[in-house]
C-alpha cells in the first residue's frame, strides 16, 4: 500500500509539495445521481419546481463550486480550471437524476477533487431546490469514473 501523502514524518497534516512534480494535461470525470418522489422527478421535468429552473441553478452551483474547492477541501492546492460541465440525465425507470461532471487543467496536480466537488454540490442544489415538494430525497454513488495525467496515468472504470 503507499504512503499516505498528506502526513508529514510526525502524521501532522500537510499540503503536499507539488514545486518538482511536471506541467501535465490532466482531466477527470466523477458522477452521482439522487433519487426522488414521482412530483420531484415531475416538477423538475417539466420545469414546474416553485423555486425555478432546478437543473440549470445545480449546474451553476457545481460550475462554482468546483471553482471553489481549494477554498472548502483544506489540503486540495488552488488550481486553475481550462473547462468544467456538469450534465444531467433525467432517469424514469428508477425516479432519479444522475449527474456527471467532467473537466481539464493544465497543471502539476489532479482535478478529480474538483469534478467530485461539482458533483456533490449539484446534487444538494437539486435537495434544497425541491425538499418544499418532499424530503425524502436520497443523494447516492458519488465517485469518480475516470482520470488521467500525472504519475500514476489513467484511471478508468468503464462507466463512461
Amino acid at each position: 500500500m503507499n504512503k499516505l501523502s498528506h502526513f508529514d514524518k510526525n502524521g501532522k497534516a500537510v499540503m503536499v509539495d507539488i514545486s518538482d512534480k511536471p506541467v501535465t494535461k490532466r482531466s477527470a470525470v466523477a458522477v452521482g445521481r439522487i433519487y426522488v418522489s414521482p412530483e420531484i422527478f415531475t416538477a423538475v421535468k417539466n420545469g414546474t419546481a416553485k423555486k425555478g429552473d432546478v437543473l440549470g441553478t445545480a449546474r451553476l452551483a457545481g460550475i462554482m463550486a468546483a471553482k471553489k474547492t481549494s477554498d472548502i477541501i483544506p489540503l486540495c492546492h488552488p488550481i486553475p480550471i481550462s473547462n468544467i460541465s456538469v450534465d444531467f440525465t433525467l432517469e424514469a425507470d428508477n425516479l432519479s437524476i444522475y449527474v456527471q461532471s467532467e473537466a481539464r487543467t493544465t497543471g502539476q496536480t489532479g482535478i478529480e477533487m474538483e469534478v467530485l466537488h461539482a458533483v456533490s454540490v449539484s446534487l444538494l442544489t437539486i435537495y434544497d431546490m425541491c425538499k418544499a415538494i418532499d424530503h425524502s430525497m436520497k443523494i447516492a454513488d458519488i465517485h469518480l469514473i475516470y482520470k488521467d495525467g500525472g504519475k500514476t496515468g489513467i484511471y478508468d472504470t468503464g462507466e463512461r
